[in-house]
This record gives C-alpha cells, sequence and structure tokens, in this order.
C-alpha cells in the first residue's frame, strides 16, 4: 500500500523537510550546470562548423557544413525546449539506488549517467508502480520546480518499513496530478510527463506495431498521452522512424497550435502536424459544415469517383474530324474505340493510361493524314508525323476533350458541379436525394471553396488519376546527359593538372563535388510537400469524426498502419463520423487494432460531469461517463432570458462576471461556446473576446468559439450560449452538447431562452 503523508507540524520534521528540499536544490542546480555545458559544447560546435564554410569549397563540403549545422541547430532546439521542468521526479530503487527522471539523459564528465530521460526503461517504474504492484520502489517522489528552483517535493512511499526516521519526517506534498489539472490554463496544452499516470503509461509505452486505439471520454488525457506517445516512440524507434517521420491529425487549426508546444517541450522538434483539410499539398479547407458530408464521407463514393473518371475517357457518337493546321483529317469512332480499350486494358490510372490512347489515336491521324494528303508514307515516318501533329492546338485540342489531362481539383469541380455527371457517375450507387446533396453550383472561373468533406475525395482522385510523368522523365534524361558533359568536363581538367594519374579521385566524384542540388530537406519538410509520403508512424485526434473516405485517405499515409487512434465515440459530431470503433476499423484493418480505454477524467469536476453524464445518457445510452477525480465545490448555473434576441447581451454579461473574478494574479481563460449562428452576435456583444478561428484566440484571456473549434480544447471557465441551438444545429448535436458542456476545468455557465432542453433539467432543480 503507497502511503502519501502531508508533513507535519514539529520543528524536527519542518528542519528535516527544509534539508530535503536544499538537498534537491543542489542536485537540480547540479543537472541545469550540465546542461548548461552541453549548450555551450553545441553552440561551440556550429560556430565551429559556420567558421568553416565560407562562400567558397566544393559542393560537397558546403552540403556536409550544411547538415552538419542542421544537426547541430536540432541539438540546441532540444536542449532549449527541455529548460522548463528539466528534473520532475526521483525513485528510490531497493536494487537500483535513487534515479532522477526527466525530460532527457544527461551524463557528467566522468559519463556517469546523472539524469534518466523518462522514455527509458529505467524510468517507467516512475509511471508504473500502484499500491497492488510497486515495481520495485521503495519511494516515489515529484519535484517541484519554477524556473531554477525547487519549490516542493511529494512523496509516495511504497514500503514504509524501509525508510529512515529522517526520511519519513520529510514526507510531504499535494498530489501531483491534482496539483496540474487545478491550476488555471494558459492556453497551450502542457506536457504531462511530470505526472503521468498508470493507465495512461500503458498507452505510451504499447508497441509500435499495428493501430491502438485510445477511447477516452472528456478529460481523461487520451490526446497529451498520445503525444507523449510520439514522443517515446520516437526515442525508441528513433532509426525507424527518423527516416519515415511521424505524423499528428488534429481536428482544427486552433487545436494544433493548442498542442505545438507539447513535443518540442519533450525534446522532438522533427514532427508534421496536419488537419485533414490540409492532408492533400494546395489545398486548405477548414469549412466542417457541409450538407453532403455524409455521402461525400460514404465509401460508395469510391465507386462514384471511379465511374466519374471513366466517364471523362469519352467516344464520339460518329466519325470525327480533326484540324491539323487547316488541314481536315478524318478519325473513325472505331478508332478512337480501338484506342480507348487498349489504354484502358493497361488497368494504369487515367493520366498514365493516357500516353497510350493519344500516342495510338496520333499514329491513326498520322496514316489518316498520308492518306488526305496523297503522299509516300511508311513506318519511318510515323514517330516524326506524331511528334509535329501533337505541336498543333487543333489536334491537341481533339484528344484532350476525348481523354482529358486531369487534377483531382478539376475531376472533382467538373463532377459536383454538373448533375448530368453525378447521375451518370452514380447510377445504381447513390438514390435521387443523395445525388441532389452532391450538387452544387458550377465555380464559374474562380477555384472553388472546398470543404474538409472534400479532400478525401480529392485524395482518391490523385490515386485514379495518377501522374503523367513524360515531363518528369524528360528533364531527368536532361539531367543525365547534363551530368555526362559534367563528368567529361572534370576527366579534362583531371588529365590537364595531372591529378588523374594519382588515383586519388574519379571524374565522376569531382563531378559530384562541385554539383549544386539546392538545400538539404528535413524530414518533416519533405513529408509534408509530399502527396505519397509514407510516414513512420501516424496519430490521430478526435479520430471518431473520420469518416469511411477520411480513413482510406489516413491509409494511404501510412500503408505500415502503425498508428495511434485517439478518440471518443460518444463526442462523435459528425454525421459522417465513426459509431464505434468497431464498425469503422474492421473494414480497414480487421484484426490488426486493439483498444486501451482511460476511464479517469482528471480534467472536468464532479458536479460539470454530473451534468454531462445526463446528456451522455440522452445520445449514447451504453457509454458510460469517465469517473472525476476532483470536485470544485460549485455546481454549474444556469441563467434563463426573456428571449433569444437577449441571448447576446446576457451571455456578455454572464462572460464578464467570470472574467472579473479569474482576472487575478493566477490568470486563467474563459471560452463562451455558442451555436454557429449565434457567434457573430455574441462576439459582436462581447467585444473584448477574440473570434475562434483567430490565432489570437488560444493567448486571449476570453474567446468565442463554435462546438467545432473547442473540440480538444480546455479551459478554466465556459459559459455555454443557447444549448437548444446546439442541439438543432446537427443531426449529432447531443454529442456537441456534450462535448461543449466538458471544456470546462472550473466553471460552467449555461444561458438560454425559452426551456432548458430536458438533458439539462439538472441545473435547475
Amino acid at each position: 500500500m503507497a502511503i502519501r503523508q502531508i508533513g507535519t507540524s514539529s520543528d524536527k520534521a519542518k528542519g528535516a523537510r527544509g534539508s530535503s528540499l536544499r538537498d534537491e536544490q543542489a542536485y537540480v542546480t547540479m543537472l541545469y550546470g550540465l546542461l548548461d555545458a552541453a549548450r555551450e559544447r553545441g553552440e561551440r560546435a556550429l560556430g565551429e562548423v559556420r567558421a568553416a564554410g565560407g562562400p567558397g569549397g566544393t559542393h560537397s563540403a558546403r552540403l556536409e557544413r550544411d547538415v552538419s549545422a542542421a544537426e547541430h541547430e536540432g541539438r540546441l532546439a532540444q536542449l532549449d525546449g527541455i529548460e522548463r521542468g528539466l528534473c520532475f521526479g526521483r525513485t528510490d530503487d531497493e536494487n537500483s539506488g535513487t534515479l532522477y527522471i526527466g525530460r532527457t539523459g544527461l551524463r557528467d564528465d566522468d559519463y556517469e549517467l546523472k539524469l534518466i530521460d523518462w522514455r527509458a526503461p529505467a524510468a517507467r517504474p516512475f509511471y508504473a508502480a500502484t499500491p497492488g504492484n510497486s515495481c520495485g520502489l521503495v519511494r516515489r517522489r515529484h519535484i517541484y520546480t519554477r524556473q531554477r528552483t525547487v519549490t516542493g517535493i511529494d512523496d509516495e512511499v511504497f514500503d514504509p518499513g524501509r525508510l529512515s526516521d529522517s526520511d519519513r519526517a520529510t514526507l510531504s506534498g499535494e498530489a501531483a496530478l491534482i496539483a496540474a489539472v487545478s491550476s488555471a490554463r494558459t492556453g497551450r496544452m502542457g506536457d504531462v510527463v511530470a505526472t503521468i499516470q498508470a493507465e495512461q503509461d500503458r498507452v505510451i509505452r504499447s508497441g509500435l506495431p499495428g493501430v491502438l486505439v485510445v477511447q477516452g471520454g472528456p478529460g481523461t488525457g487520451k490526446t497529451v498521452a498520445a503525444l507523449h506517445r510520439a514522443a517515446y516512440l520516437l526515442y525508441t524507434h528513433r532509426r525507424v522512424l527518423e527516416r519515415r517521420g511521424v505524423l499528428v491529425i488534429g481536428p482544427n487549426v486552433t487545436f494544433l497550435r493548442y498542442i505545438s508546444q507539447v513535443l518540442p517541450s519533450l525534446g522532438e522538434t522533427d514532427v508534421v502536424l496536419r488537419t485533414l483539410g490540409d492532408l492533400f499539398p494546395g489545398v486548405h479547407a477548414t469549412t466542417t459544415r457541409d450538407p453532403a458530408a455524409v455521402v461525400k464521407g460514404d465509401e460508395r463514393m469510391v465507386r462514384v469517383l471511379r465511374q466519374a473518371v471513366r466517364d471523362r475517357q469519352r467516344v464520339p457518337k460518329s466519325d470525327i474530324t480533326v484540324d491539323a493546321d487547316g488541314v481536315p483529317i478524318p478519325l473513325s469512332r472505331e478508332a478512337v474505340l480501338r484506342a480507348r480499350a487498349r489504354a484502358r486494358s493497361l488497368r494504369k490510372p487515367h493520366n498514365v493510361a493516357r500516353k497510350l490512347f493519344v500516342t495510338e489515336l496520333l499514329t491513326e491521324l498520322a496514316w489518316s493524314e498520308a492518306r488526305v494528303l496523297d503522299r509516300p508514307f511508311d513506318d519511318s515516318d510515323v514517330p516524326y508525323a506524331r511528334e509535329r501533329l501533337w505541336g498543333e492546338p487543333g489536334v491537341a485540342g481533339a484528344l484532350d476533350a476525348l481523354w482529358p489531362l486531369l487534377t483531382p481539383q478539376r475531376a472533382l469541380a467538373g463532377l459536383l458541379g454538373s448533375v448530368a455527371a453525378i447521375r451518370s457517375a452514380s447510377r445504381k450507387i447513390l438514390d435521387d436525394s443523395e445525388r441532389m446533396v452532391l450538387a452544387r453550383p458550377a465555380p464559374g472561373s474562380s477555384p472553388p471553396e472546398w470543404t474538409v468533406a472534400d479532400v478525401p475525395l480529392l485524395d482518391e482522385l490523385a490515386e485514379l488519376l495518377g501522374t503523367d510523368d513524360s515531363e518528369q522523365k524528360r528533364k531527368r534524361r536532361e539531367m543525365e546527359r547534363a551530368q555526362r558533359l559534367e563528368a567529361k568536363y572534370a576527366a579534362e581538367v583531371l588529365e590537364i593538372t595531372g591529378v588523374a594519374d594519382l588515383g586519388m579521385v574519379d571524374a565522376e566524384t569531382l563531378a559530384d563535388w562541385n554539383r549544386d542540388n539546392g538545400p538539404a530537406l528535413t524530414t518533416a519538410e519533405r513529408a509534408a510537400s509530399d502527396r505519397a509520403w509514407a510516414y513512420g508512424h501516424v496519430i490521430v485526434d478526435e479520430a471518431q469524426e473520420l469518416s469511411a473516405m477520411a480513413w482510406r485517405m489516413v491509409a494511404r499515409r501510412n500503408p505500415s498502419m502503425s498508428m495511434t487512434v485517439v478518440g471518443d465515440v460518444a463526442q462523435t459530431g459528425s454525421p459522417a463520423g465513426a459509431r464505434s470503433w468497431k464498425s469503422m476499423l474492421d473494414r480497414f484493418i480487421p484484426g490488426r487494432w486493439r483498444e486501451e480505454r482511460l476511464t479517469v477524467n482528471y480534467r472536468t469536476p464532479s458536479e460539470i460531469m454530473a451534468v454531462a453524464a445526463d446528456v451522455l445518457a440522452s445520445v449514447a445510452p451504453g457509454e458510460l461517463p469517465p469517473e472525476s477525480v476532483r470536485s470544485e465545490g460549485v455546481p454549474p448555473k444556469a441563467i434563463r432570458v426573456s428571449g433569444e434576441s437577449a441571448l447576446p447581451d446576457e451571455v456578455a454579461r454572464a462572460a464578464r462576471a467570470d472574467l472579473s473574478e479569474i482576472g487575478g494574479a493566477a490568470g486563467g481563460r474563459l471560452a463562451v461556446i455558442a451555436p454557429d449562428a449565434l457567434v457573430a452576435g455574441v462576439s459582436a456583444s462581447l467585444a473584448e473576446a477574440v473570434p475562434g478561428d483567430d490565432p489570437e484566440s488560444l493567448d486571449a484571456a476570453a474567446a468565442v468559439l463554435t462546438v467545432s473549434q473547442a473540440k480538444g480544447l480546455e479551459f478554466d471557465r465556459v459559459v455555454l450560449a443557447d444549448p437548444a441551438g446546439i442541439l438543432a444545429q446537427s443531426p449529432n448535436g447531443g454529442h456537441d452538447l456534450y462535448v461543449a458542456i466538458t471544456r470546462a476545468t472550473h466553471r460552467l455557465t449555461v444561458v438560454y431562452a425559452g426551456d432548458l432542453p430536458a438533458p439539462l433539467r439538472r441545473l435547475i432543480s
């Protein structure tokens, strides 16, 4: 049984505690000295590398300098990121003695390990020890610091009989976890490396292969556990993941800004953060409210898109005439049919198969032109005739009309902008109501505004269309030709200078040294710009919101299917999202996923969670809410207004009252969460609050957000406006209400007009 003792009032105990604090301060000061020394070595090495590489020198030398400089800069960034809370724990083990746990490993000048990286196997007992299984620990100590000063200690003893009298006298402190979750929000998610709990540790240290589903209700720490898992995997499987990288997918840009500091604080800086709307290069989609989201997210859209692409491979109803610089050349329908059949038989993507289609018809046109002009012509003339005809606008235009070169954007805009195209592509797949909801006005000359639901369709089309690599092959041939000339010139230089006779370097190596291939890119930079990049591991947060089509897109980024999937099916707001993990994941990875459940709510007070439990029971009776571990002693309150028109002003008054209470030295943050239609009115009445789509919203004392913008975030206080409006604005409005209620860590105020929705009746009882 673990004992946590909260001090004693005796002078002897106070003296022992003071001595213990001084001892820990001396050790932490020594550790910061090692950190400073490591920084100095890194800065000195970086300066030497930069000084050694002036503007001259070979390309190879410049490249080596840049790579070395990037490595030193990355290491310095890691050292800077772990400055806060460098050391946060200590274990006293019956076998290993005393170990100090921190954000990185540090050794002294004699290479003796003075600080254990929290991800190392030796650190695991610090997180995994429980009263039922001490993992060999006698004592676990949390060390609190502010900047570089030790401000407190917090002990848990697993074997009191093995402690000395002086050690027993120093037992003290408040539970580290409760202290962390009770503190004021800062506008950024903090790491929990010092307060990881046993069930979170199981998630973090779970094996790399396969898909790990982390199911957890509000406040269970599933997001931050997943981020720590990314840091742990990068530490444990560095060689594998450093080459391919880690992708973290979040629900919105605000959320990504919110979590952006967690991984750097854990010493990891080379991770790609993206929303679903940003997974397709060149497209930035933020709109989540799409009336066609359910249809677009349905896996039947694969068949619709496949048929839409085939519909663009056209055959004329009769023979046609193609203009080649004023010469009309007949082209028979049968010839087009044969060319299409041969191109389709390749079973290649549309743009790749197009090359054969075009070549076949250019050959047909070349012979047809010779017959029209009645001139000698044989097989040796065909290649030249094809090249000349392809340069004729009339010929290129005619063939493009039959089998166009398509981009995903062009193909999707053409489909969604035409009722006839939708009808043709979805025959026997969609019903009339689904076709009507898909159709949208043709974009005209302006590019369409893509929604998040469109992005998986663009990605699917990219697979169906492929890339015509003729231009890339031409450029590669030119580059190879240039390299041969460079090698020839290098050989001449070696011959003239007499170096060739020494056998020290060959011509190809000399040419390569002096070739400039551009700046070296990090794994993250290369991966972010490459749609086909295969990541080593993918973390998907708020994963319950992903549609079947979105899962297909995510799976392409990680063919090995090594993922951490984080979410709560009780919070599914998208009508196209998951109703259960089994129903969604079994269709993609049957038998290759496992689930861990987080059951303890560390964030939401029990008073607020009681209200949330009523909402959950009304929308997902089979789901159990997580159990809260803390109480505020103050129940949520409800404020009724006379009519809907009065809502914005009353919401503003309630928000200002909360702001006046949390505006002290401790600080804190407030969120007003409202239905989409009410956000503008509330923002006008509460001018001091920052809208949720503004980058400054995370750092402001008050923000006005929609439910989708609030997902994954937490605030000290929440004013919830018009819960009935939230319920009514979406088919999954009840799930949205559950999300909105559980964003607060201290106080909740609900402002409503008319009758309070039934699941919230507890507020007026």
